[in-house]
């Protein structure tokens, strides 16, 4: 796992909000037989990463959409802190060999505040 960190890892979501401590991070996931990524499995994997970069609990990811195996394809996922305040998060793929996607991730500078 790279650990370039993610863009100025700043009080991404008031830390205690998110929980977290955001770095910069890359992932393989065999997809199978399929040239895509489910958007389920994506959320679940950078839960997966990102909790066992932090040591705390997996935060609630979702995305939008399938990640199509294909260098250079991005999708936006997002993470909401337990305040409702969210971050964005880009994927890009990195690489595709066989069934495995690898792939990038990186949080974005600023956080959206909880809608009131």
């Amino acid at each position: 796992m790279t650990t370039r960190r993610l863009a100025a890892a700043t009080s991404v979501l008031s830390t205690a909000a998110a929980g977290v401590l955001l770095v910069g991070c890359s992932a393989s996931v065999d997809v199978g037989s399929t040239s895509k990524m489910s958007s389920d499995k994506l959320a679940t994997t950078l839960a997966e990463k990102l909790a066992a970069t932090t040591g705390r609990p997996k935060p609630d990811i979702t995305c939008p959409e399938d990640l199509a195996g294909k260098a250079g394809t991005a999708t936006r996922c997002k993470l909401t802190a337990d305040d409702g305040s969210t971050l964005g998060v880009t994927v890009r793929v990195t690489s595709v060999g066989g069934n495995q996607i690898n792939f990038d991730f990186e949080a974005d500078e600023t956080a959206s505040p909880a809608r009131s």
